[in-house]
């Protein structure tokens, strides 16, 4: 995979000029064993007094700005180039027991995973617990990596994906319901069925690179994108994108981790003015892959003349 240049950004505007509160700001890649971070900029207008980073909870990285004055535009632009290695997730090495569905997490990791298996929203009519079952063997055990593969290809298959900008997230019961969602709903539906079958799971924010390899297209590409990462004993956090069917990271750039997708927002702050001020927000996110350097090419060998020995 070459290197990957991800450009972010996000633009504020107001009829008159207002005060800007604190803005937090989750927009740099973790770094690990499949991302590595080759350089971050992050440029921000007008320039904040204050500009401080954290790591939260989760790991993640998180920059806060603090403003003082007033402006009719605030304007947050982020730069990064990474080295992205693709993982498959049907490669990856799961322990014995756990190849199998059902199985149990053992018991020095069950407390750490408790919370993130525990379902999160209303399923008053056992509508995702019945869609998460569709999918298990009657009578025998199923594949772990089998079920959690049909799962993923079976939301993008049978919803219709519909990019939605108004903050939120859909119920999965609603989301069945109405049979489409956005990307950040399918990776909670994902998200939820796991957790009703006793798995953990959690939501993933960040970009998506959209090569255009055979014709095909990746869906939910310029803006930011959400997936899910599910535990598995000898494999860890696996990741799963339901919306385009990706199983493994390939072409998936991990910027946030969270229990909950409302506490891995990219950009949220606060301003002071009258409601009819917000002109509203523009965003804009590019992926592209930079060209692989060829290595050098070997010295051409030299032409002796007739009768001479190389030295």
């Amino acid at each position: 995979m070459p290197l990957l240049s991800v450009r972010h950004l996000t633009v504020y505007r107001y009829r008159q000029p207002v005060v800007f509160g604190e803005h937090r700001m989750m927009l740099r890649p973790r770094e690990g064993h499949d991302q590595r971070l080759i350089e971050a900029r992050l440029d921000i207008t007008p320039a904040p007094v204050e500009l401080r980073w954290l790591h939260d909870v989760f790991g993640n990285s998180v920059a806060i700005a603090r403003f003082a004055g007033r402006a009719r535009e605030l304007r947050f632009e982020s730069q990064v180039r990474l080295d992205h290695q693709p993982l498959n997730a049907l490669d990856f090495q799961l322990e014995e027991f756990a190849r199998a569905y059902p199985f149990s997490y053992g018991v020095e990791e069950l407390p750490d995973l408790a919370r993130s298996i525990e379902r999160h929203y209303p399923d008053p009519d056992r509508t995702v617990d019945r869609w998460a079952r569709r999918f298990l063997r009657p009578g025998g055990e199923t594949g772990t990596l089998e079920l959690l593969a049909a799962m993923t290809h079976a939301i993008g298959r049978e919803l219709t994906y519909i990019p939605r900008h108004e903050r939120g997230i859909q119920e999965p019961a609603r989301t069945l319901a109405l049979g489409s969602g956005t990307c950040r709903d399918f990776a909670v539906l994902l998200m939820e069925a796991a957790r009703a079958l006793g798995l953990a799971a959690r939501f993933v924010s960040g970009y998506l690179y959209s090569p255009g390899r055979e014709g095909e297209t990746h869906r939910g590409g310029g803006n930011t994108h959400a997936w899910a990462r599910i535990y598995l004993p000898g494999a860890g956090w696996v990741e799963f994108d339901p919306t385009n069917g990706i199983l493994g990271n390939r072409d998936l750039v991990r910027v946030a981790v969270a229990r909950d997708p409302t506490q891995a927002l990219p950009l949220h702050g606060t301003w002071t003015g009258f409601p009819a001020d917000s002109l509203g927000m523009t965003v804009e996110v590019s992926v592209t892959a930079e060209a692989a350097v060829a290595p050098p090419a070997p010295p051409a060998p030299r032409r002796l003349p007739a009768g001479a020995r190389a030295v």
